[in-house]
């Protein structure tokens, strides 16, 4: 009789192990995680929504894959569990490259290979800084959201998007990865593109050239005129153009070569009694005349006039 007994017990326990073996050969070792972390706990079990937790994947990450075998976590008995090896919520004791390094072993390569060294990086940033892992809706990924996500750190930027002249970036049209590759670039400011001209040119055609007749601060970079994040003045520019123009071109007087009729533009005339500036310069309205102030193709537009 006791034979019996014992062999039935033997069968019961074989039953439950295979049972539990057959449980985490379905969730890829992750029974014992589950087993406590059910569907109650929502802010855990909501990354079965996202591809994180895509089923019929074999790229499809475990808990240990994260958070790492965290034996001492699993194996607690009564209060005062020890944390998992990794933790990615706020306030985490686990350096920044520890929880980095979890998340490259999958996602590296792309647009992520220029992440080690990047400024991002050499400020202490993680990937669950921006990203949210268990989330089906990442922030930072989705279009009408990423911005605020960049405007919790880049306040200065969020300032000046809300200025008179910006880009459509409040509008939902333009998005900070439309030019910054957050996770890392061989160009200034984290751009995609080497240099700024280029990053403006992908938008902005038109004032590509080559020209005939080339505008240095134009072909140098587009900021020596323009803000890119905003600005109080028309077209981005950093000043309005009598004052922007003559921060470069400050010689007294103006040129009277190639002026219709011989008009001497600097020439004074008598308003009310009072020296002013001949008519043709009242206001110092240079875009009046230079029109084409990118660049010009026209033969006899050396001075951007056509």
């Amino acid at each position: 009789m006791l034979l019996g007994v014992a062999l039935a017990l033997g069968v019961a326990v074989t039953a439950q192990a295979a049972t539990a073996s057959g449980k985490d050969l379905v969730l890829k070792g992750d029974a014992k995680c589950t087993s406590c972390h059910d569907q109650d706990e929502k802010s855990v079990m909501a990354i079965g929504k996202t591809r994180h937790g895509a089923t019929g994947d074999s790229r499809t990450p475990t808990c240990t894959n994260c958070h790492g075998d965290s034996v001492k976590h699993i194996e607690h008995k009564g209060g005062n569990r020890p944390l998992p090896d990794r933790t990615f919520t706020k306030g985490t004791t686990t350096p920044a490259e520890v929880r980095n390094e979890a998340c490259l072993s999958c996602h590296k390569g792309g647009a992520r290979y220029q992440w080690a060294g990047s400024q991002h990086e050499g400020q202490g940033l993680a990937c669950t800084t921006c990203h949210k892992v268990h989330n089906q809706h990442d922030s930072v990924r989705a279009k009408e959201t990423q911005t605020e996500t960049c405007f919790s750190c880049h306040k200065e930027q969020r300032a000046q998007s809300l200025r008179q002249s910006h880009h459509p970036i409040q509008e939902g049209k333009v998005v900070c990865s439309n030019c910054h590759n957050p996770h890392g670039s061989s160009g200034p400011k984290l751009l995609h593109k080497n240099t700024v001209p280029e990053t403006c040119f992908t938008c902005h055609a038109e004032k590509r050239g080559p020209f005939l007749w080339e505008h240095p601060p134009v072909s140098d970079n587009c900021t020596n005129c323009h803000t890119p994040h905003g600005s109080n003045n028309v077209a981005l520019l950093k000043n309005r153009p009598p004052y922007l123009c003559a921060s470069c071109h400050i010689a007294g007087g103006h040129s009277t070569t190639g002026i219709r009729n011989g008009t001497d533009l600097g020439a004074g005339v008598v308003v009310g009694g009072a020296a002013t500036a001949a008519p043709q310069m009242v206001g110092k309205a240079c875009l009046n005349c230079h029109t084409q102030i990118h660049g010009s193709n026209h033969p006899s537009g050396a001075r951007f006039a056509r």
